[in-house]
């Protein structure tokens, strides 16, 4: 692990760690930026010419020109061009890769070893290495060379089958979930065995599967699955152990989110809700009768909420610690003034697109979160990585980056 560049400042546990990154899209940008955002160097390796592909996704009017995508899931990295299929650079992607500490790759399964970049040929360079494979299916077994993407893992895993009405059909959740809690498993586990390779000497290969990592992350709504062979169905926004608990609309055209999750929270809701005489009606004064009688319940709820405003309700719902919200949408989600106490959303200065804001680390150490730099333009740091990485001198980075290689063709 290189010192040179760490730093004595617990919000960067992992300053002086060196990842080589040779991913792109979601689930494994995701992965190196939680490991960037913890002080990590990350250097991503990136087709000459075309990068990422992230980075032609997403344009809308009014920024054609910019990578807000891409920018989302980079910050905090160093972009280089290398041509994994040519000699000379793959020569130094080597190089680079006997100095790294991690290496985190999404390939296709058995793509790496064909750009002469598997854990194989890097553990012979460098045997501290820790690498980390992040696919659809995993790297071994009858299915690992099927195709995946964000919605063909929810849809195998299961979550889109309880996701939407009983009308509507399956329905996929409204963000690249699957994606992101693959690369969060993804740095989960790379954080952990770097523990084991300082103790050890030894490096160590991570399989990341996003079909696992979906299943994984279903929690507890797997236990009847698992022991019963329960299959839960759809019903919208309720929650099939709690009543009343939905999405309702009020007067002044808002929707809040609503659960009474607990007995004791059932009084309370009743007088905050204007229905005192709920408290003691028969048929809801447990958790257990509000479920057998929740169609009833749920249509005295929805009728109550459509006389009131939103902000009125869910001031006194709140007062009486009763769970509730505003259903925002994503502009006001990172407008919520928890959000802007809490720093996460964080403004930087990008090299084409000025001044952008990003979304930073959701936790903090010691109060304080780690202040995040702009992602990369497309091959912006070669020279300085090359410098620091290998003792590059100037002129040997100007004659890898001539007219005859790859990198400057594309450019050209």
């Amino acid at each position: 692990m290189s010192t040179k560049h760490a730093m004595a400042d617990p919000t960067r546990p992992l300053a002086g760690t060196r990842v080589l990154d040779l991913t792109q899209v979601v689930a494994g940008p995701y992965c190196t930026m939680m490991l960037a955002n913890l002080g990590a160097e990350v250097v991503k390796v990136e087709v000459p010419g075309h990068g990422d592909d992230l980075r032609y996704v997403g344009r809308y009017p009014g920024r054609e020109q910019h990578e807000d995508y891409f920018n989302a899931t980079n910050n905090s990295k160093k972009s280089i061009m290398l041509d994994l299929k040519d000699v000379e650079h793959r020569k130094v992607a080597h190089a680079l890769a006997k100095r790294a500490d991690i290496v985190v790759e999404n390939f296709a399964p058995g793509t790496s070893a064909r750009l002469g970049m598997s854990w194989e040929i890097l553990h012979a360079l460098n045997p501290r290495l820790l690498y980390c494979s992040i696919s659809g299916f995993g790297q071994t077994g009858p299915e690992s060379d099927r195709t995946a993407m964000d919605p063909i893992i929810q849809a195998v895993s299961g979550i889109m089958s309880v996701t939407g009405s009983p009308d509507s059909g399956p329905c996929a959740v409204g963000a690249p979930l699957a994606d992101v809690i693959a690369g969060m498993f993804g740095a989960y586990a790379i954080v952990g065995a770097l523990h084991a390779v300082k103790q050890t000497g030894e490096g160590c290969y991570i399989d990341v599967s996003m079909q696992a990592a979906m299943i994984a992350t279903l929690g507890p709504r797997m236990g009847g699955s698992l022991n019963a062979g329960i299959a839960p169905e759809r019903i919208g926004n309720q929650n099939p152990m709690r009543a009343p608990s939905d999405v309702y609309r009020t007067r002044d055209g808002q929707h809040v989110f609503l659960m009474i999750h607990h007995d004791r929270v059932w009084a309370p809701f009743c007088r905050a809700f204007g229905r005192p005489e709920w408290v003691d009606d028969p048929r809801y004064i447990n958790n257990r009768l509000r479920c057998e009688n929740r169609d009833e319940l749920n249509r005295l709820v929805h009728m109550r909420f459509a006389e009131l405003d939103a902000d009125d309700i869910t001031s006194r719902l709140r007062t009486e610690r009763v769970p509730c919200s505003v259903v925002n949408n994503y502009v006001q989600a990172a407008a919520d003034q928890q959000v802007v106490h809490r720093k996460l959303v964080q403004e930087v200065d990008h090299r084409i697109s000025g001044r952008i804001r990003v979304v930073g680390p959701p936790w903090l150490i010691n109060g304080e979160s780690a202040r995040v730099s702009a992602p990369p333009a497309l091959g912006e740091h070669l020279a300085d990585v090359l410098s620091d990485w290998l003792g590059w001198t100037p002129d040997q980075v100007k004659q890898f980056s001539s007219a005859d290689s790859p990198a400057r063709r594309a450019q050209a």
